[in-house]
């Protein structure tokens, strides 16, 4: 197990929470992976679930990058 206690799998902002587990399932739909209506994502390989999360990145980059390129330079 990892040292320290500091769990860096909470969002920032609590708020975010409910959005970032909706683009979760969003993104796995994208991509054809199936999560279990239960919401336990243990029993999927780690690669499916690796994917999602890499492809959630992806997604947030670009937006990121699209938000940046939008904006007048100061």
């Amino acid at each position: 197990m990892a040292q320290g206690s500091n769990n860096s799998n909470v969002p920032v902002k609590k708020a975010a929470a409910k959005a970032l587990d909706q683009f979760k399932y969003e993104v796995a739909a994208e991509i054809g992976v199936n999560p279990p209506a239960s919401g336990y994502w243990g029993d999927l390989p780690s690669r499916a679930c690796g994917a999602v999360g890499g492809h959630m990145v992806r997604k947030m980059i670009q937006l990121a990058e699209q938000q940046l390129a939008g904006r007048p330079n100061a």
